[in-house]
């Protein structure tokens, strides 16, 4: 691969019950070296951002996302399809490969892999993954703002303890993923 242009993507935030899913594609250039770079999850907060700023310097990025309205509408499995390749869409042309973390691709005309773990295994992938952390987390902080009752700052739209019991007092907001079951449940309390 190391002729090759090779696009690493992945995506954060399939599981919450909050925000969008958003997913971002990269491309390493090898004249510009990113030391560090792995799974978003094994990451402190403080190091992923430092990457993140790497990251945005020295490699070719695409980010994509699809929002609440289209996860209910699509469900996340598609809906994360349709981010992964909204940040595929955003890079520029010419590359020969991509790669995408996980079992599944989407629907497109692109030379492209799934692999299992792959944040751990491939550099460009685990550059993804910290880009498209960091994008959605930042979304969750700013959405926080408005609705300080779920704690989004803490658990960026998780089912957590705190964010369970917000649903159940206040309900669900627009940031919500209605089509997920322990929104919908709330909606009829």
């Amino acid at each position: 691969m190391a002729d090759r242009l090779v696009v690493g993507v992945d995506e954060a935030g399939r599981g919450p019950l909050a925000g969008p899913v958003v997913a971002a594609a990269v491309v390493l250039r090898p004249s510009k070296p990113i030391d560090g770079l792995d799974d978003s999850k094994k990451l402190s907060a403080k190091r992923r951002a430092a990457l993140e700023e790497l990251i945005w310097e020295n490699a070719i990025v695409g980010v994509g996302q699809a929002s609440v309205e289209e996860i209910d509408e699509l469900n996340i499995l598609h809906a994360t399809m349709l981010a992964m390749t909204r940040a595929v869409d955003a890079m520029p042309p010419g590359f020969d490969l991509v790669l995408v973390d996980g079992n599944r691709l989407p629907k497109w005309p692109h030379n492209a892999e799934a692999v299992v773990g792959g944040d751990a295994i491939h550099p460009c992938i685990s550059a993804a993954s910290i880009i498209a952390k960091e994008r959605r987390d930042r979304i969750m902080k700013a959405a926080a703002k408005d609705y300080p009752e779920y704690g989004w700052e803490r658990n960026k739209g998780y089912g957590t303890k705190e964010h369970m019991a917000a649903l159940k007092k206040y309900g669900p907001t627009p940031m919500h993923r209605m089509s997920f079951a322990p929104v919908a449940q709330a909606k009829l309390l």
